[in-house]
């Protein structure tokens, strides 16, 4: 007996989903109980070099037809993007073909719809390779921790960005500097905007969100800030702290267990954190959970060959359910926690400020902090005269009145700029 798989995209995910099937035939027949085999290749165009091995007459321009031919059982949509992919999984799942994706903004902008879609025609959608590429990740939140509490998930989830901040904090280099080597690499697209400004975490945020908490997440509620304003100053402020500065997705219950927030920006991590080690371009989640608690997984995050993994392992699982005549569409999700906005999540932050080097700057400065509800956990002066610059570190506080005391500072008389701000977290408890 043989599955047949549709396959969207044959782009370098797509064709190492086919090379994979193609090479491991025998391994996945025995694993799956049947054989799997590809029906068909949506792509945009025909006539292009799609690689070593791949059958020209399995490509079609037809995506429609394609997933709701009769003889096609399952279907792999590799091609990104929120439409066509919407359009073309909701015709799979209509015409009853279980689902493997790795589109991660279709995901964490209407992923209710899809699985909405899949429990009502009895139907798979499976996504592990959306958020973390081969990492083992999205499974073990909905499955293995299901009977736990997860406090919080966090972690480096894009790979561009914490290549370009860790040759800033290893070698030294400027911002444009390691973003060019990101992209002479193949980490960074032509236009990393999707990368830089924190888009692509902002999206594998929501989906852990959704997974973590079982609660409804989407990508508009995530609170988004990029890497693009993190400095070389701010680089070695955090070493002089004895800390690395990463782009973080950060998902975590408010103390009193009735929101959650959900968040991606820089942070200046303590270096005993694990995280902080993740060098290059790799990915790393960290969960703590109540009963679990505190579990670390880590590797390739993006690339053609493990994110092909991850789409293998899903099509391994989606192919058994077909024969077991069973399905795991994930229930409704709404656990009553709400999305709370930035300003009530509680944080740290680390203010430098060039200032008037005058008697009476200091105890100025901590005048607004205090008017705002805010303590100073440490403050120190780097400079004289026209380079005199003060630089801070509160207590934790509200980030809504943080961010009150930053911009107030912005117009005072004795402060001639806020040369940067940064969250600082050590993840402490629990």
């Amino acid at each position: 007996m043989a599955l047949k798989v549709a396959l969207l995209g044959c782009g370098v995910v797509g064709s190492e989903v086919v090379r994979l099937v193609n090479e491991q035939s025998g391994e996945l027949q025995a694993r799956i109980g049947a054989s799997l085999e590809i029906g068909g290749i949506a792509v945009r165009r025909l006539g292009r070099a799609r690689g070593t091995g791949l059958d020209p007459e399995l490509f079609t321009t037809d995506a429609m037809g394609l997933v709701t031919r009769e003889d096609i059982d399952l279907v792999v949509e590799v091609i990104g993007g929120i439409e066509p992919a919407r359009s073309l999984i909701l015709a799979a799942i209509k015409a009853g073909k279980s689902v493997v994706t790795a589109n991660k903004a279709l995901l964490a902008e209407d992923g209710a719809t899809i699985h909405a879609a899949a429990r009502a025609a009895g139907v798979d959608v499976y996504y592990e390779a959306s958020v973390a590429g081969a990492i083992p990740l999205l499974r073990p939140l909905r499955d293995s921790l299901a009977g736990d509490r997860v406090h919080r998930v966090l972690g480096i989830v894009n790979g561009t960005t914490n290549y370009i901040l860790d040759r800033m904090d290893r070698l030294g280099a400027g911002f444009a500097e390691s973003l060019e080597e990101a992209q002479s690499l193949g980490y960074a697209e032509a236009d990393p905007t999707a990368d830089v400004e924190g888009f692509d975490a902002a999206a594998k945020a929501a989906i852990l969100a959704r997974l973590a908490f079982h609660t409804p997440v989407t990508a508009a509620d995530v609170h988004r800030e990029g890497i693009t304003e993190v400095s070389a100053a701010d680089i070695a402020s955090a070493k002089a702290m004895g800390c690395v500065v990463k782009l973080l997705a950060i998902c975590q219950r408010a103390e009193d267990k009735t929101s959650i927030g959900v968040r991606v920006h820089p942070v200046m991590l303590p270096r005993e954190h694990p995280l902080a080690n993740v060098a290059e371009a790799y990915n790393a989640v960290f969960v703590e959970a109540e009963s679990a608690g505190r579990l670390m997984f880590y590797g390739a995050g993006a690339g053609g060959a493990p994110t092909a993994s991850a789409v293998l392992g899903d099509l391994v699982a989606v192919a058994r359910n077909r024969l077991a005549n069973t399905s795991v569409a994930e229930g409704e999700e709404d656990t009553g926690l709400a999305v709370h906005p930035m300003g009530q999540t509680i944080t740290s932050y680390h203010v430098s400020l060039d200032v008037a080097d005058r008697p009476g700057v200091l105890a100025s400065v901590a005048d607004v902090f205090a008017d705002h509800g805010v303590s100073i956990k440490n403050v120190r002066q780097e400079g004289s005269g026209e380079d005199a610059q003060l630089v801070l570190v509160s207590h934790t506080a509200p980030d809504a009145a943080l961010s009150a005391t930053v911009a107030e500072l912005r117009s005072h008389d004795m402060v001639r700029a806020v040369a940067s701000v940064m969250r600082v977290e050590t993840f402490s408890d629990h």
